[in-house]
């Protein structure tokens, strides 16, 4: 819980908050809600197959970009580096959590 509290305050690195959470639990998160999501459709099951491909997904999706950029905030580094962090997630976690 402390890993979270802390991305959500813009706590974390941002190299850490970006790859680690962003692209790899992104990766991770959506691409699981959208297999249970055609599972499900496939399955006749429109209604628990949209609650399983949003329930989990947009939640996590708000959390990620709302610590990227936070944490982009507080970057030290170029800042070039910390706007492309805040672009890359608003776009990705806006088509992930559309499709």
């Amino acid at each position: 819980m402390n890993a979270l509290r802390d991305l959500w305050h813009g706590k974390l690195a941002l190299p850490v908050v970006f790859w680690n959470w962003a692209v790899f639990g992104g990766l991770i998160v959506n691409l699981t809600s959208s297999a249970a999501f055609l599972f499900l459709i496939m399955a006749d099951r429109p209604v628990i197959a949209t609650i399983a491909g949003y329930v989990f997904s947009v939640p996590f999706n708000v959390v990620v970009l709302v610590g990227v950029w936070r944490s982009a905030a507080s970057y030290h580094g170029d800042q070039k580096w910390a706007e492309t962090a805040r672009l890359v997630t608003v776009v990705a976690m806006l088509l992930f959590s559309v499709t």
